[in-house]
């Protein structure tokens, strides 16, 4: 019989407090999704529902589900969006919508532009200045 490491159970107590701390963090920030992402991360994180389970109800895979919620959990602790909010007297509320789009809902700078009734150069040149004062706080 093979032993077992002696740090193994501080592991993963480590690896639980990670989880729930990345857990904690993202329920905090749900409130900033709208539409259906909103109501997916609140029946994944909140209810508890399975992929499978929100598969079945959605009508979509498994594999949607997951890489949806991958992805929004990613856009919820990268910070960009939240970055944005904290420095929100630098921007007006046009560029913050802008920013909303392209760093929370990860829409493209076309569709951004069609939704804003703006055009593509005006939305580039906003994320431009956007992304330049982030790198300026540190980002």
């Amino acid at each position: 019989m093979k032993e077992v490491h002696k740090n193994i159970s501080q592991k993963s107590f480590d690896a639980e407090d990670r989880h729930r701390d990345v857990s904690d963090l993202l329920l905090g920030r749900v409130e900033l999704l709208a539409g259906k992402d909103k109501v997916l991360m609140t029946m994944y994180l909140e209810n508890g529902n399975s992929f499978r389970q929100l598969a079945q109800v959605l009508g979509v895979s498994e594999a949607s589900i997951a890489r949806r919620i991958r992805t929004l959990s990613v856009r919820l602790t990268d910070g960009e969006y939240i970055t944005c909010l904290r420095n929100r007297d630098k921007f007006s509320a046009f560029e913050l919508s802008i920013a909303r789009d392209y760093f929370l809902t990860g829409l493209s700078m076309r569709k951004i532009a069609a939704s804003r009734h703006c055009t593509r150069y005006s939305v580039r040149k906003t994320l431009k200045r956007i992304k330049e004062l982030l790198a300026g706080n540190g980002r």
